[in-house]
This record gives structure tokens, C-alpha cells and sequence, in this order.
């Protein structure tokens, strides 16, 4: 990449956002190059933001960014890979989203145009089955949060990540509103959410295809696949950390007794919550295998926090943290109701003897059957 086609690139984009007629930036882009690769146009991002335009401008015109390059998105062809390759693996999971939203869409034709209330019983249970199915999109979502930006964000590739996080959650709230519309039957609303829902899904799964992937492709090591490859399973990191602790040896003195390494895994594992560790400098250095509520993956380790959180929440985080490391306050409490489920979170500010901070501890807790208990259960009723 030479730094004068990047400034080349940021100035398109700079007068695509100061509203130039794109017909004309198309032609200013095709006489740049034939092509352009998504390195590039993450590298482009990157400056712009470092330069001070906002990530939610970038955020805003990303569908048109897509269209200024997409003559030369088109026209790359897919890299040949493997079958067990884990884009292989993402891009069949982008097939079938495709195909979910072909079918959300036909069933949305049921209530007319514009949408009638009076058409949405008869096509409700069609609906509800196709808002169900394309919600299997939070999963392939997962994997690129927890296993596939963190890698590219420790390559220095930050400007996508959050901008396709950023799109995810809108996706995420677009779910649920399309699932009380249609509670509702509010016909008019639910056929907006599924037009702007359907749509968001298939430019989100064309841009992985044409850029997220090859950049993927492009900056992870072969070390870095094989994180990748250890999935939200965790399997392979959990040997690797219990091998580890087998072998440590001595018990560690405590300040009230002596633990092995091997006795304090197992009891991180069995306790009825999940905890995450994050050190001074806001870095994730450990979590729970055993009750977790919200996923991790391998690839997390050595990640700044900020970055495990969605955009919109990021400011959030750094408020405590920042509240933390001056000593103003040494718990955060919040709770959540997700799924039917009553979920409890904490933040615990650390401190040693001298007073100085030094990290966060995160507990995490699944309180549903805890909140619903009455009256009293001895030890003897066992």
C-alpha cells in the first residue's frame, strides 16, 4: 500500500461524506486503480479516524463507502480454501442468512403493500418462523466478535471491527422489535423492521465476503487460525491452561491457607457464576470455563476490554473504569433480564496494600432460580 493511494482513498471518502455526487467519486475511484483490497480500505478507515472523523460517521456511510468500491469488490475473485477452513466455516453460515432473508422477505409479501394489519394473522406463523431463523445470525456474529476481531485488532485493524460490531447490535435491536411488532400486530412497523432487517443482514454478509474475510486472509498467521479454530468450544485452551497448572507444583500461600494450582482451577470451574480478570492496564488476562453467561473465546486473552464491548456501551465501561483507577467507587452493579433469564453483573475494583489499582474482576451471575426462591430450606431437608 502507498501512502499516496491512501490519501487518494481518504480524500474520496472525505468529499463522499461532505455530499459529492458518488456518480463522479466512482469515476475519480476508477481512474485510481482497478481495484482496491480490503486492507486498504481498513487502512483508510483507520487514518480517517485517527485524523478525527467520528466512527459513527464512518458507521453512517459505510453502505456507501461499499458502493463507491463495489465495482472493485465485485469483480476480486473469492480465494480458494479448504473445506475446513474456518472461512469456509463463516461463509456457509453467510449462505444460509442469505437464504434466511429471502424467506423473511417472501413471507413479508404476505401482508401487502403497504402492509395491512387485517393480512397479518394468516401470515404470522410463516413470520414468526422466518424472524426465528434469521436470528441464527447472532451466533455467526459471535464467532467474528470473540474469535476474529480480537486477532485483527492486535494487527493494529480496529476501524471495522467496531464498525461491523456497531451494525450487529442495530441488527440485534431490529430482532426484537420486529418480534414485538408482530406481538403487537402492528403490520405496518413489522413490515418496516423486516425491509430495513433483511437488508442490513445481506450488505453485512456481502462485506464479509469482500472485505472482512480477505483481510482476515490477508494479516492472520497460521498461529492465528489456530486460535480461531479453537472456537467458543474452548476446549483446546482449557488443556492447554490445565496442563499448565498441573504442573506448577507447590500450593500457593494465600491469605488464609494454602491452594494448588489444580485446586483453584477446579474451583473456578464449579463456582455458580462466571468471572473475568482484567489487569491495570485494562487488559483481559483471565476467565471462568464453567457456569458463563456471556461467551469468551481463547482469542480474548491479552485484549483491551474496551474492545470485548459493543460501540455503544464502550463509554460505559471506561466511565468505571476510570471511576475504579481513582479510587471514587469499588463496585459497579447492573442486572438484565435475557431470554426469560435474570442475569446479575458486578464490577469489583482491586487494590493492593498500598491502595494502587490493579484491575477489575467481573462476576457474572445466572440469579433466575435464585430470585424466584421463598420461605427457607434447611440443611437437614437435604
Amino acid at each position: 500500500m502507498s501512502e499516496e493511494r491512501i490519501e487518494t482513498l481518504k480524500g474520496i471518502i472525505r468529499d463522499l461524506h461532505a455530499g459529492r455526487d458518488m456518480a463522479e467519486l466512482k469515476r475519480r475511484f476508477s481512474a485510481l486503480t482497478a481495484g482496491v483490497s480490503a486492507t486498504e480500505i481498513a487502512e483508510m478507515e483507520r487514518q480517517l479516524i485517527a485524523e478525527g472523523m467520528p466512527e459513527a460517521e464512518i458507521k453512517r456511510l459505510c453502505d456507501v463507502h461499499t458502493e463507491v468500491f463495489r465495482d472493485a469488490l465485485d469483480a476480486a475473485t473469492p480465494r480458494a480454501l479448504p473445506s475446513d477452513h474456518p472461512v469456509e466455516a463463516l461463509r456457509r453460515e453467510g449462505e444460509e442468512l442469505t437464504r434466511a432473508t429471502a424467506g423473511l422477505r417472501r413471507a413479508a409479501e404476505a401482508l401487502g403493500s403497504p402492509p395491512a394489519a387485517g393480512r397479518l394473522p394468516a401470515a404470522r406463523a410463516e413470520l414468526e418462523a422466518g424472524i426465528t431463523r434469521l436470528a441464527t445470525v447472532e451466533g455467526h456474529w459471535r464467532r467474528k466478535e470473540y474469535q476474529l476481531f480480537p486477532i485483527l485488532e492486535k494487527h493494529g485493524i480496529v476501524a471495522p471491527p467496531k464498525v461491523m460490531w456497531a451494525i450487529h447490535d442495530d441488527v440485534r435491536t431490529l430482532l426484537k422489535a420486529s418480534r414485538e411488532h408482530l406481538a403487537s400486530g402492528d403490520a405496518t412497523a413489522l413490515g418496516a423492521d423486516i425491509a430495513t432487517l433483511t437488508r442490513t443482514v445481506d450488505d453485512m454478509v456481502y462485506k464479509e465476503e469482500k472485505i472482512l474475510y480477505p483481510m482476515c486472509l490477508d494479516t492472520f498467521t497460521a498461529a492465528d487460525w489456530d486460535t480461531v479454530r479453537l472456537g467458543e468450544t474452548e476446549r483446546a485452551g482449557a488443556e492447554t491452561a490445565r496442563t499448565t497448572l498441573a504442573g506448577a507444583g507447590d500450593a500457593l500461600a494465600l491469605d488464609t491457607g494454602r491452594l494448588t494450582p489444580e485446586q483453584i482451577r477446579l474451583m473456578l470451574k464449579r463456582v455458580p457464576f462466571d468471572v473475568t480478570f482484567v489487569d491495570e492496564n485494562d487488559e483481559v488476562r483471565f476467565y471462568s470455563e464453567g457456569d458463563r453467561v456471556f461467551p469468551r473465546a481463547a482469542a480474548v486473552i491479552g485484549r483491551k476490554v474496551q474492545n470485548c464491548h459493543p460501540p455503544k456501551s464502550v463509554h460505559i465501561v471506561q466511565g468505571i473504569l476510570d471511576s475504579f483507577r481513582r479510587g471514587e467507587k469499588d463496585v459497579a452493579e447492573f442486572w438484565i433480564e435475557v431470554g426469560g433469564r435474570f442475569i446479575h453483573i458486578r464490577y469489583f475494583a482491586l487494590h493492593d496494600a498500598a491502595g494502587a489499582y490493579k484491575g477489575t474482576l467481573e462476576v457474572v451471575q445466572d440469579a433466575t432460580a435464585v430470585r424466584k426462591l421463598e420461605g427457607q430450606r434447611r440443611l437437614l431437608d437435604w
